[in-house]
């Protein structure tokens, strides 16, 4: 089920990047503080990457992403690193040791793969949010009522409209 939500949640975000031009996806938005579509796109992508890389040694950094700039301003190789994450998502859960270093100090703590791809999806969701900021201002674009809003919400919703 969580690999078939997370499909369905790229696939709802390579659909919108279809529909954007590279400078419409590279354009600062002022309602977000002048980052862009790409910036936030590059980050979920670069989130789902890491976990994907680091995966074999067991220990998962998320500040040790590669910030590729291609990927925050070029639609098309964007969309081929999503589905290139998509391709790889069904790995076997095992434990994981999160590592992370706050105001100097190195952080580890335990997880697993399943935990780790439930966080990378809310996060995934999260950005997804505030590009639909970015993306209604855009006329020309169209995109589903639900992009950017949590599951839960959506279940929300679908109760109190009954």
């Amino acid at each position: 089920m969580l690999l078939t939500s997370i499909n369905n949640n790229l696939d709802e975000l390579i659909n919108l990047l279809q529909q954007l031009s590279n400078a419409e996806y590279a354009a600062p938005c002022i309602q977000l503080s002048n980052s862009s579509i790409g910036d936030h796109t590059r980050h979920i992508i670069e989130l789902f990457q890491c976990l994907e890389n680091q995966y074999e040694s067991g220990v998962v950094n998320y500040d040790k992403r590669e910030r590729n700039v291609l990927i925050q301003t070029d639609t098309d190789f964007a969309i081929q690193q999503i589905i290139s994450i998509q391709n790889n998502l069904g790995k076997e859960n095992k434990n994981i040791v999160l590592q992370q270093q706050i105001e100097g100090y190195d952080i580890q703590t335990e997880s697993n793969y399943h935990r780790e791809l439930l966080y990378n999806f809310e996060h995934c969701i999260h950005h997804q949010a505030l590009i639909k900021v970015a993306v209604l201002q855009l006329a020309t674009i169209s995109i589903n009522e639900n992009f950017g809003v949590a599951r839960s919400t959506i279940e929300y919703r679908s109760q109190c409209a009954q």
